[in-house]
């Protein structure tokens, strides 16, 4: 696969870095896990979770069974060490804010090996509990591929403090973490994908990902939820 080395995807090397991730998450976090019945075996994935802290993705590693190529943003392959990491956990870089072009292609084709694909829609970390407004990237995927999206809740790591912050991270307390996932679903596949298609498929993901959380970590996507829930009463 271009762009993705081939012993990234390997089944012996997988399991050594979700070894590696259950070590770093067991150092630092109790996670629970709710929905985990809802996560797809085999084929297509897109896995779509808020974004809080950097331990996001081994934790969500740990919890999801399955070989996941993670994206993340260019800038943290430039960084001393934690380049390195991004690299050997098999992350695909893209530019955020902007239309990446190459990476998406390079996304796609994850998808069209049936591996799953890992994405934060909102482009960043908050650091904090509530969600940012998303960007397209991700509707935009699924649009064009009609791969499953697979929603992902987490809550509880803006206390966790990876290397980066090394002093938070020595004290090696253990904070409770709550995941939990969705039910999968496909939005129509589209050859051509008109912008007004896009927002409102970014718009479903979100509200689907702010419906699992609670409500203080629902952010800009609070009264999406909430006109959801009045809706059904």
């Amino acid at each position: 696969m271009r762009g993705l080395p081939e012993w990234v995807v390997a089944p012996w090397y997988w399991a050594n870095i979700r070894t590696w991730a259950t070590a770093l998450v067991h150092l630092n976090a109790r996670v629970q896990v709710q929905g985990a019945e809802n996560i797809p075996r085999h084929g297509p994935l897109i896995i779509a979770s808020n974004h809080i802290s950097l331990a996001d993705p081994p934790i969500i590693t740990v919890v999801v069974p399955r070989r996941i190529v993670w994206m993340a943003k260019r800038e943290l392959f430039g960084m001393p060490g934690l380049g390195l990491a991004f690299y050997l956990f098999g992350c695909l870089p893209v530019r955020r804010f902007e239309a990446d072009l190459a990476a998406l292609r390079q996304a796609r084709r994850v998808l069209e090996r049936g591996l799953a694909l890992g994405m934060f829609p909102e482009g960043t970390r908050s650091g904090r509990p509530g969600m940012n407004r998303a960007w397209p990237g991700t509707a935009l995927l699924a649009l064009q591929t009609g791969a499953p999206v697979l929603p992902v809740g987490i809550m509880g790591t803006e206390r966790i403090h990876l290397p980066g912050d090394i002093v938070a991270f020595l004290r090696l307390r253990r904070y409770p973490v709550r995941v939990v996932v969705g039910r999968p679903f496909t939005l129509p596949r589209r050859e051509r994908v008109r912008s007004a298609e896009v927002s409102e498929a970014t718009e479903a993901i979100m509200a689907r990902i702010a419906a699992l959380l609670d409500p203080p970590y629902r952010g800009v996507y609070a009264r999406v939820v909430a006109e959801a829930t009045e809706g059904k009463e």
